[in-house]
């Protein structure tokens, strides 16, 4: 049996290369989270990526300001690699000053600028009131950038643009408000500047609070990429999410819809968190939308009046037994009554078939009848050995 027919195919972006690691194309979608620490404690930064890395982060993100907090990413770097043998890519989060960006294209593996702050402070004053005076400043604005660009194409480093939709800038806010259409131009602005100077080294976010938001602004810059004809890998996230419950279900409501459309190669899970706790709620996102798996998929269900044993503590047991096995599918229920039906597609069943009983199935069939309870999970990864071995 297929599942997840509607699953939309991902939609085809050029490779970007972040030091060894590649986004876009045919790679799987990457994880990465942001250093919460002070960028200049050059060992309390290294730690926390080392905890992020050991976690499953594949890239990281550290704030750098100032051209100092730039510069602290080659000792960071040094410090991952000799205490940790760890090579993971770091990324310059740069907002408001060139010069902390020109900086930051020595030492990081790929530079975020923001479009709303990057080099519209300056122009903030600037009254515009014609389509003529708004050009002008683009043209401005073209000027600032050509010296950036022409770095990162000698040194051979990507960037991301990187648009949220609470810091556009009064330019963009003047012209189209507050809107999804002001962010997407905003950055479409960026990248007709960057393309125009056949720089293409890039990867695209466009971010919000709100997933309802980030959703719509990510659908019409993949709709505007398209119509001009750029192929940016996508950075996926929803931005200043929250913590807890609340936090998981907005990043899995806006990550998880564009997953499933097809629009997504790289995500960060942004929690009021530990940044290494985000790491298992995106894996998590990317399993579910199958978009790429990395451990076993569990099934089980409620329980209710019919359940035939403790489903909750014998569940925990079986996923911590048997998380490790990638692709593999496992599916517990508590009787015999929706069991077998609602398991399918299941690679391996435990089904409750009395009371201290179980009853063991491989790919929808019944292989182990009536199984003393207390034998069953030692039987289960019995059966599981044996049928993966052929």
């Amino acid at each position: 049996m297929k599942r997840f027919k509607a699953l939309k195919n991902r939609i085809k972006t050029r490779e970007i290369m972040v030091g060894e690691i590649g986004i876009g194309k045919n790679n799987p979608i990457r994880v990465q989270t942001m250093t919460n620490t002070d960028t200049l404690d050059i060992k309390a930064t290294a730690q926390q990526i080392w905890k992020c890395v050991q976690a499953g982060a594949e890239l990281v993100r550290i704030t750098t300001p100032t051209p100092k907090h730039a510069k602290a990413l080659q000792a960071i770097r040094q410090y991952l690699k000799k205490q940790y043998h760890c090579k993971v890519p770091l990324i310059a989060d740069v907002h408001f000053l060139p010069s902390a960006a020109l900086e930051a294209l020595k030492w990081a593996d790929k530079v975020r600028l923001n479009p709303g702050n990057f080099l519209d402070k300056k122009l903030e004053n600037i009254e515009i009131k014609t389509s003529k005076e708004y050009q002008k400043i683009l043209k401005r604005i073209e000027k600032e950038l050509q010296g950036f660009i022409q770095q990162a194409k000698k040194i051979k480093k990507p960037i991301r643009i990187g648009t949220n939709h609470g810091s556009l800038s009064k330019r963009i806010l003047n012209k189209y408000g507050n809107t999804t259409r002001g962010m997407v131009e905003g950055t479409m602005e960026y990248l007709r500047i960057f393309q125009k100077y056949h720089y293409n080294q890039i990867v695209v976010a466009l971010k919000a609070s709100d997933p309802l938001i980030m959703i719509e602004a990510n659908r019409k810059l993949v709709f505007q990429m398209k119509k001009e004809g750029m192929d940016y890998p996508i950075h996926l996230g929803v931005t200043e999410a929250g913590s807890g419950e609340a936090g998981r279900a907005k990043s899995v409501l806006g990550i998880g819809t564009l997953l499933l459309e097809g629009i997504g190669d790289t995500l960060r899970v942004s929690l009021t968190e530990s940044p290494e706790k985000e790491i298992p709620v995106a894996y998590d996102i990317l399993q579910a939308t199958r978009r790429r798996i990395t451990q076993a998929e569990f099934i089980s269900c409620p329980g209710c009046g019919r359940t035939l044993f403790d489903i909750e503590k014998v569940s925990e047991k079986i996923k911590t037994k048997f998380s490790y096995l990638k692709g593999v599918t496992i599916a517990v229920m508590g009787c015999i009554v929706n069991g077998p039906g609602e398991m399918a597609g299941a690679d391996f069943g435990y089904v409750g078939s009395a009371p201290g009983k179980i009853d063991l199935y491989y790919k929808e069939k019944l292989v182990k009848k009536n199984i003393p309870q207390e034998k069953a999970l030692k039987v289960l990864e019995e059966l599981i050995q044996e049928r993966l071995k052929n």
